[in-house]
């Protein structure tokens, strides 16, 4: 028998995710059945055409189809290849929400041309802490090519989204419901989340420069814990200073910064207790277990000046 799906146009998903998931669903022995109305179509028209097949239905039923990441960070993160779908709230970064797979996921780079420099660094965020805490050869190839990634080269930009999305899966699908390993990958996050928190969320600051930031914070908290050598950091610096990253850090250079950070720690995600849980760095492409790197406010409070000098 013919499996029909239907769609009612104007619910927001790009042209571009219909057209590929169609196809994709004809080819697998589905037909397309949709449904048009205008878009100044009154209330009763539109439940009347919509009569059997609720915004909410039809919704559910793409959400289960095809996830298209149109931004960078979508791209090589979000809830694209790991199905968080969390929202912020006054007490912290991403306390709400739950998981939900898509069934297929599609990333064009065409929708990146549009984005701005600042959104580019937003998800190269990402991509740059896949690469330290998951493959040393990642990093080393990132050391070469960041400014080919930033300006947008179609070549670059694909190995480096499709390598993201691989390390992510390799701790997606060891840990969906983020238990445990799945942790890792909020290294950095700890701190970054912090700081959009104090920052209010505001738009001055991206989530990937926070996690920018957060990397640096975490990488050099990881120093100071003796987990990773001072070398480990320099390299990391390195790239940052020769891409002209190195501003997401510069604020976070004295002892008073980093203690206005430590009330917006409490409320982190992966807190089971009333110590911080922090993911700390081993070397490049390997951190320590999430639950093994504990510390609390007291604690952060001393080593804070510590945390800024380095």
């Amino acid at each position: 028998h013919s499996k029909f799906i239907s769609y009612g146009y104007g619910i927001s998903v790009s042209p571009v995710s219909l057209v590929t998931a169609f196809c994709s669903l004809v080819n697998g022995g589905y037909k397309i059945k949709p449904i048009i109305y205008k878009s100044d179509n009154n209330k009763k028209e539109k439940k009347k055409i919509l009569s059997s097949y609720t915004s909410k239905k039809i919704n559910k039923l793409i959400q289960r189809i095809v996830y298209e990441g149109t931004g960078k960070y979508a791209s090589v993160d979000g809830i694209s290849v790991g199905g968080k779908t969390g929202v912020n709230s006054n007490f912290g970064k991403n306390l709400i929400g739950s998981f939900y797979q898509p069934k297929l996921v599609i990333n064009d780079t065409m929708f990146l041309n549009s984005l701005p420099k600042k959104e580019m660094i937003c998800g190269y965020a990402e991509i740059l802490k896949h690469s330290i805490i998951k493959d040393f050869k990642f990093f080393n190839w990132l050391k070469n090519n960041t400014k080919s990634i930033l300006s947008k080269k179609p070549n670059e930009l694909i190995y480096a989204i499709k390598k993201s999305c691989e390390i992510k899966m390799f701790f997606v699908n060891k840990d969906v419901n983020e238990k445990n390993l799945r942790m890792i990958l909020n290294f950095g996050h700890t701190f970054a989340h912090a700081i959009e928190v104090k920052n209010n969320y505001s738009k001055k600051i991206t989530h990937g420069e926070a996690v920018l930031s957060g990397i640096i914070l975490a990488t050099r908290l990881s120093v100071i814990m003796k987990a990773c050598s001072q070398n480990v950091l320099r390299l990391i610096k390195n790239i940052y200073l020769a891409n002209d990253l190195d501003y997401t850090y510069k604020e976070y250079s004295n002892q008073r910064s980093i203690k206005n950070l430590i009330p917006y720690l409490k409320n982190d995600k992966k807190n089971n207790d009333n110590k911080i849980n922090f993911i700390l760095l081993k070397k490049i492409g390997k951190t320590a277990m999430p639950n093994k790197s504990k510390i609390s406010i007291n604690n952060l409070k001393k080593i804070s000046k510590s945390i800024s000098q380095y």
